[in-house]
């Protein structure tokens, strides 16, 4: 990216030297792109992030019928997205939080112009049978699009023989920079722009292209496409949340979330008895431990986990914890040793009677 921010100045869409070396960058990151996920550089389409190219997935289909439908386990991107261009139908999950496949097939109707389907859930680490809905959908003729933002970088993905007609990924969730992600568009299949004002990205995505982010997004993907990086980081992941995990199990009133195989290796998440969890994050973030309470979906504010409620779980007391590329056996362990003190302080300060009334 620093290479990028000196050398590719220039406009690509122009035909001076200076743009066409910022072109030429932008065309290597691409095939980078492709490469990693089994897709023709022409089926790649860069965005500002996994929301954005859900976006564009949502409006690109909508023309087709008013009528989208998607799990209540959706990350909100999925559902705001949908929800802007008519009707939605939601179905449920099991307690794993699973998608029930004859459930999902039921809702779509003649109108139905997509189906989303996460292929991990973002909060609880649960794999969605991606390729049974996929085929399932094409044998329909309706449109499906499967969100990848958490599973890309940890689990291998061949768009090719996945057959799905869009796939939403954003390059921070897997070492690369933020602001920046691609929706992978099936050949043949044809939308319409949701950004409009040029032709660049082939008329699909209108607007200047933010090439350190881009160059910055191939990088990461050619790292992960050499010898078994993906693999070996992928198997790093899961030991290392197996250890987060066993460590949280043995505290009382601490359980797990999610599907006990069928799961991601990198997210973990945690309920938590009597316990409100903001408490046990601001007691882990002075010493040096990031992890998130509440809806993975937000931000900003405390609310409820929609994916915990779908799953029928307790949507307002939750830890959700992942592990990157980048973190260490002794982030492990600080972990460790930090989550059972944090918790028996809050427990400690309960009351052990009732207020007497006066």
């Amino acid at each position: 990216m620093q290479l990028s921010l000196e050398h590719h100045l220039g406009d690509p869409g122009r035909i001076h030297a200076e743009g066409m070396t910022t072109r030429a960058a932008i065309e290597a990151a691409r095939d980078e792109v492709g490469a990693l996920f089994g897709a023709r550089s022409r089926e790649v389409v860069f965005t500002s992030g996994a929301t954005e190219a859900i976006a564009m997935a949502a409006w690109g289909a909508a023309e087709r019928g008013p009528n989208q439908v998607f799990a209540a386990v959706e990350h909100s991107a999925v559902r705001r997205a949908a929800e802007q261009h008519g009707q939605v139908t939601i179905i449920g999950v099991d307690s794993h939080g699973c998608i029930d496949v004859a459930e999902l097939l039921s809702a779509v109707r003649p109108d139905t112009a997509l189906v989303h389907v996460q292929w991990a859930n973002h909060e609880v680490g649960t794999i969605q049978p991606v390729q049974e809905i996929v085929d399932a959908c094409r044998a329909r003729g309706v449109l499906v699009h499967v969100d990848a933002a958490s599973a890309a970088g940890h689990l291998p993905i061949d768009f090719g023989a996945l057959g799905a007609d869009f796939v939403s990924i954003g390059a921070h969730k897997l070492g690369g920079p933020p602001g920046v992600g691609a929706l992978l568009v099936r050949r043949g299949v044809r939308v319409r722009p949701l950004m409009l004002g040029g032709d660049q990205e082939r008329a699909r995505r209108a607007g200047i292209e933010n090439t350190p982010a881009i160059t910055g997004f191939g990088a990461a993907c050619a790292e992960l496409t050499t010898d078994d990086t993906l693999a070996v980081e992928a198997a790093r992941a899961r030991t290392q949340i197996e250890r987060l995990a066993s460590a949280a199990l043995t505290i009382p009133g601490v359980r797990r979330y999610g599907h006990p195989i069928q799961r991601v290796p990198h997210i973990l998440c945690l309920g938590l008895d009597d316990i409100e969890p903001q408490a046990v994050l601001l007691d882990l973030d002075r010493r040096g431990i990031a992890v998130h309470s509440g809806s993975a979906c937000a931000s900003e504010g405390i609310e409820p986990s929609p994916v915990l409620e779908a799953m029928g779980a307790d949507a307002h007391r939750s830890l959700r914890i992942s592990v990157g590329w980048s973190t260490t056996d002794a982030d492990i362990d600080v972990f460790t040793d930090a989550l059972p003190k944090a918790i028996a302080k809050l427990r400690a300060y309960r009351p052990t009677e009732p207020p007497t009334s006066r």
